[in-house]
């Protein structure tokens, strides 16, 4: 459509006198009869290449022209009885493209009534807003994440090994045992029947017993290829990639949605100018249902509000601050800071000490049950108690409150994945006897009369704590939340109604999921099957979380905000998974594995396994992996990733630059706006004083 000229008030369209189409194409003939210039005209027979060429783009134009509603039906009307020619590749194309777009929408539909606890998250949202629905919209994503990691070791790993135990099949490599290293074989996991209930009951929370020499973990897995006919299969190859691709596929998972995250983020604007006017035009959840819900909002809309003028005092405050005063708080931020230091040391030395001393005992009564459990206990004592100082202790240091929060958000992160990383370490120097004289380990290459077969221990210990933060989920919410809240609803007295019931505070229900997952990732090398009882310990949490958040709790009156929070607790578990990516690089390329148990028992490397199987391809196979592996072929692929690279971060930064533009424009309208509105109150003043007079 051709649009020429300009809409003038004086036109025969400013008075808005359309009933109808044929009134207005009435009233199109006798315009076009002498022709206006003031008046926009109209090329009702518009060249088909132009109009092939520039696509859809007329039907966005329409929308933008200065026009009465029933004139741009009526032209619309026109355009519809018009049918253009095309060529049949034209046509087959849009076509095509008109059904690839129906059968996207199809799909996403279906995709979305399939989705799992669909109707769920959808009561949730309705009732406590978006923010609390994020929680469970990242425990849906960790339940699918470890489903499909299951698939993944069940499908490489768990099913091969089922079908060689059943067949007997397959040859397992012989082990090369050295002048005293015979007793670096030597391994009983005592898998006898249960004798008593408490035995049982015993092995089931600890991994020991009849579960010790199960699928369940690393040890009872052997080191056998299948060979049938031209075929195959390694099972101690697939072991070390299927945990290598588990990790891959779970890194590839977890930036792909920090990716869409991203892009919400840089579509809503994140703090862009105008955060008031954005909060009280467009911060209320139309999807809330019942008068909680719309309280509950209430209040955390005027709660954002608060925050933010307390922000801007505090940065007032902070600049009318003199030199003395500005080193007075910055001295006792550093002392305080220290003290927080103080808490998180003493809380990583009671770690170390508790994982030493449950190490040195394991015997088969209830004491050694709390013994064993041990670490789990002051690692969950610890992760509970320093986070509550600090927030005391935050409160002293007269930061922001979203700083405040910040604070300590980042220091609950720091403790929960350094707690597991302590007791790693004390793992891994009681194994490699660096704490040790090491005469212990000379004969095996590791402590083989504490450790038989290390890696079962390991993978013992992360299902300990897997269980235990189980354990503790469903105690909090069977013997403080329930309790709690009936209190609350029975007693009337003062102090009662305003402690009130057990928040549901996200942030930290989030960091919970967050050490569950990184718990799971570290120990999935040791214990294969982990994946899986993650997945139906999240399914429980889920139903037992929105059964106390619907009876026992109420959502917290400050939450943070959707965008940032989302980012911040992907970026947390993307800290998680380099934690476990440390762990599985470390077992792998440096602690010689057990020779009395699993697949790598007849090699000094768990990675030993791949040069090996690589020697055993063919010629051919074998040149075309040094091929990739060479500076022929890396060197090419650096320089197309670095281009690559370059022009995403100059399209991101011309992107930025618009942005920039787009908000010092918005700027600019609002002193426009501003300054005519006190140009309108000026001039009315006036007219009034001249009325007067």
């Amino acid at each position: 459509m051709d649009f020429r000229g300009s809409y003038a008030e004086g036109s025969a369209a400013g008075d808005y006198g359309y009933q109808g189409a044929p009134e207005s194409l009435r009233l199109r003939q006798r315009l076009s009869a002498v022709p206006d210039q003031s008046s926009p005209q109209f090329n009702w027979n518009p060249d088909h290449t132009s109009e092939n060429e520039e696509g859809s783009s007329d039907r966005q134009n329409l929308k933008e022209l200065p026009l009465p509603m029933e004139l741009k039906k009526a032209i619309r009307q026109v355009q519809q009885m018009k049918v253009p020619v095309v060529s049949g590749w034209q046509s087959w194309r849009r076509s095509k493209s008109k059904t690839l777009k129906r059968f996207r929408e199809e799909a996403g539909g279906i995709l979305a009534y399939v989705a799992l606890w669909r109707r769920n998250l959808q009561k949730i949202g309705g009732h406590f807003g978006g923010g609390v629905q994020s929680y469970f919209l990242f425990l849906r994503f960790l339940v699918v994440l470890n489903f499909f990691s299951f698939l993944l070791i069940a499908s490489f790993v768990l099913v091969p090994s089922i079908i060689f135990h059943s067949r007997s099949s397959g040859n397992n490599s012989n082990i090369n045992i050295s002048a005293g290293q015979e007793v670096c074989t030597y391994y009983e996991p005592n898998p006898q029947g249960l004798v008593d209930f408490y035995t049982y009951f015993i092995d089931l929370l600890t991994g020991t017993g009849f579960m010790e020499y199960s699928y369940l973990f690393y040890g009872y897995y052997n080191n056998t290829e299948g060979i049938t006919n031209d075929f195959s299969y390694n099972i101690p190859l697939a072991y070390l990639l299927t945990a290598a691709f588990y990790s891959i596929f779970c890194l590839i998972c977890i930036v792909i949605r920090m990716g869409s995250v991203i892009r919400v983020t840089v579509k809503t604007g994140g703090r862009t100018v105008g955060g008031y006017s954005m909060l009280v035009f467009t911060g209320w959840d139309y999807g809330l249902q019942g008068d909680r819900a719309t309280k509950l909002k209430q209040n955390n809309i005027r709660y954002k509000l608060q925050v933010d003028l307390e922000e801007e005092r505090i940065k007032l405050k902070a600049a009318s601050l003199t030199l003395g005063q500005t080193v007075g708080l910055y001295s006792l931020r550093a002392f305080l800071n220290l003290i927080v230091l103080g808490l998180i040391i003493g809380a990583f030395i009671c770690i170390f000490l508790a994982t030493q001393f449950s190490q040195t005992n394991r015997e088969t009564d209830f004491l050694s049950l709390v013994v064993q459990y041990l670490p789990s206990i002051v690692i969950t004592l610890a992760n509970f108690v320093v986070p509550f100082l600090c927030d005391q202790i935050a409160l002293l240091e007269k930061h922001a409150p979203s700083t405040t929060i910040i604070l300590a958000l980042l220091r609950a992160v720091f403790l929960r994945l350094a707690s597991l990383g302590v007791l790693l370490i004390t793992l891994w120097s009681q194994i490699t006897c660096s704490t040790e004289d090491g005469g212990t380990c000379l004969p095996c290459g590791y402590n083989h009369t504490l450790y038989q077969c290390w890696e079962t221990r390991v993978g013992q210990e992360m299902y300990k704590l897997a269980m235990f933060d189980f354990l503790t989920v469903i105690a909090v919410m069977i013997l403080v939340e329930f309790p709690r809240r009936m209190v609350v609803d029975s007693c009337s007295w003062k102090l009662v109604k305003f402690v009130g019931r057990q928040e549901f505070v996200v942030p930290q229900n989030v960091l919970g999921l967050v050490y569950g997952q990184t718990v799971v990732w570290i120990g999935a090398l040791f214990c294969p099957l982990l994946p899986v009882i993650n997945t139906v310990k999240f399914i429980i949490i889920f139903y037992c979380k929105k059964m106390t958040l619907f009876y026992n709790c109420q959502p917290a009156n400050r939450t943070f905000r959707s965008t940032s929070s989302n980012f911040f607790f992907l970026l947390v578990l993307l800290f998680g998974w380099i934690l476990a990516a440390f762990t599985l690089i470390y077992s792998v390329a440096a602690i010689h594995p057990s020779m009395s148990c699993g697949p790598f028992r007849s090699l000094t490397m768990m990675w030993s396994v791949v040069p090996n199987s690589f020697h055993s391809l063919s010629s051919s196979t074998q040149d075309f992996l040094h091929y990739i592996g060479s500076q022929a072929f890396s060197i090419p692929l650096f320089v197309l990733s670095c281009v690559v690279l370059s022009y995403m971060a100059a399209l991101a930064s011309v992107y930025g630059q618009s942005v920039s533009l787009l908000k010092a424009q918005l700027k600019l309208e609002g002193r426009d706006k501003q300054f005519l509105v006190k140009q309108i109150e000026e001039l009315s003043l006036a007219s009034r004083k001249r009325q007067d007079c």
